[in-house]
């Protein structure tokens, strides 16, 4: 009798590898890192290159001489969590910095794990949130404004829009006293603000995001029910005081939403199996980043929000399992 082999999942096989769709991925996130370029220049290409070099160089280090495992950083993980990490970074933060963020994210978010597919963080967020825990002026201070610059590159400088509402708020403006200072909902869906290279262009985002569910890499259930419900929190509290609280469209333009939505909630190793699962957890993460955004002491509130319920997709595994295949039959004596 043959030794049954046991593995991790997936169990089901076809031709699209794990290499094509970390491919697909960052072909989706093409059109959003050429507008970070055109708004940041060289800021954000080193920031990129510095992130996926490191991401890359660790998994390769860790895997030869400490796990003394297969080589593959030829898989496209490593090279994923380095743009998705430097997506997730101001344009102006220090080298060592980026290369401390990815030894965060390779080596504990990560091989700490087993490697990729067993990891239950996402490793770029990981990554994130231990340098903004850890270093939270260098990540929040964003590239000054530069005399004699286009009225565009001036535009990008300063807080983020959530910044601005934040303190805004704390020091009790109104929201109509600070519409002078907030981008429009045309400047945010186009690129033109303040934070992150992933934060920048909410229509180059959403190209890639179309471009994912279209190859089928992802489904609609967690970036819809993660959008949707923070639109419909976030347009409860417009609809009662909207001298205090912003505009659902703008939540959802605004910072981290779509990036994360589309490409960091829907990871496929650290996001729930079932359809139901999927929507459960999108919902949590739509909730919680509501939560911190308008009663928390960050201004953003998304990567804690998925690493908080990327903890949760066990226990959802647990209670939403997929169909089984067979039916347990009784027998009767």
């Amino acid at each position: 009798m043959a030794t049954p082999i046991i593995s991790a999942s997936p169990h089901l096989h076809s031709s699209r590898t794990s290499k094509k769709l970390m491919y697909d991925v960052l072909i989706a996130l093409v059109p959003a890192f050429l507008v970070s370029l055109y708004v940041f220049g060289i800021g954000a290409l080193l920031v990129t290159a510095v992130a996926v070099a490191s991401c890359i160089l660790f998994e390769f280090l860790i895997q030869r001489y400490l796990l003394k495992t297969e080589i593959t950083i030829t898989d496209g993980s490593a090279l994923l969590t380095g743009v998705l990490l430097a997506f997730n970074l101001p344009s102006n933060l220090p080298i060592w910095m980026i290369i401390v963020g990815s030894l965060v994210a390779i080596g504990i978010a990560k091989s700490s794990f087993g490697g990729l597919g067993f990891n239950i963080f996402n490793p770029a967020l990981v990554g994130r949130v231990f340098l903004l825990i850890s270093f939270p002026i260098q990540m929040t201070s964003w590239p000054n404004a530069i005399e004699n610059q286009s009225k565009l590159l001036d535009a990008v400088t300063g807080a983020t829009p959530l910044g601005l509402v934040k303190e805004g708020l704390q020091f009790r403006e109104s929201m109509s006293s600070l519409a002078s200072q907030i981008p429009s909902n045309m400047d945010m869906l186009l690129g033109i603000t303040g934070g992150s290279l992933g934060e920048m262009s909410a229509i180059a985002l959403l190209l890639g995001g179309i471009y994912l569910l279209i190859r089928r890499v992802i489904s609609w259930h967690i970036p819809v029910s993660m959008l949707a419900t923070m639109a419909v929190i976030t347009g409860v509290f417009w609809m009662i005081n909207p001298e205090q609280y912003a505009s659902p469209l703008f939540h959802l333009l605004a910072g981290g939403a779509i990036l994360g939505a589309f490409y960091m909630a829907t990871d496929l190793v650290t996001s729930p199996m079932t359809q139901k699962g999927m929507i459960i957890f999108a919902i949590g993460i739509g909730l919680i980043t509501v939560v911190i955004r308008l009663f928390g002491a960050y201004p953003e509130g998304v990567s804690f929000a998925i690493l908080i319920m990327n903890a949760f997709v066990p226990l959802i595994n647990t209670y939403f399992k997929p169909r089984r295949f067979g039916s347990r039959i009784k027998i009767k004596n």
